[in-house]
């Protein structure tokens, strides 16, 4: 092999399969907690071309994307760009991915529901958290509203009712 990269079609970035077809870009905002702009960024301080596909890519070269991921945080990027600012236990900015972040998520909500705060009861409620409007929207499990039908079947019984008397 001199330096010929075969095409793969599923490349593996931080325990995630990704389809070897896209763009480098689009492929690297499949990954959770990654966007469309950390994804760019991240290919252009790579120097990679971000039209080119990610099956593409050798082994170093994946490598190489996925440290550049883990690490953002040391990369100078402005703190709007990291999914974990100012974090509660450390106060430092951080980028988590995958699993990583499901964990840290799942568990500020449940210190939210321990202290009580309204968000917390609100989660644990099932209901909508930031002020989003609960009168027509939002709503699971078992309908809430009127039937026309069965009101206009119950007052014409009502009504036969009143006319036998």
């Amino acid at each position: 092999m001199s330096g010929a990269v075969e095409f793969r079609h599923l490349v593996r970035v931080s325990g995630k399969d990704l389809d070897g077809n896209k763009k480098l870009v689009a492929a690297l905002s499949d990954l959770k907690g990654v966007g469309d702009n950390l994804a760019l960024v991240t290919v252009r301080q790579l120097g990679f071309d971000a039209n080119m596909r990610i099956g593409l890519l050798s082994d170093e070269q994946v490598k190489e994307v996925e440290t550049t991921l883990h690490t953002t945080a040391s990369s100078g990027l402005p703190q709007w760009y990291y999914n974990r600012r100012k974090d509660r236990e450390t106060g430092e900015s951080k980028q988590l991915l995958g699993s990583d972040l499901d964990f840290i998520q799942k568990s500020d909500v449940e210190k939210e529901r321990n202290i009580q705060s309204w968000k917390g009861i609100r989660h644990g409620l099932g209901l909508k958290v930031r002020g989003q409007r609960t009168r027509t929207t939002g709503r699971k499990g078992r309908t809430v509203g009127v039937r026309k039908a069965a009101l206009v079947e119950a007052a014409k019984a009502a009504a036969s009712k009143e006319e036998k008397k």
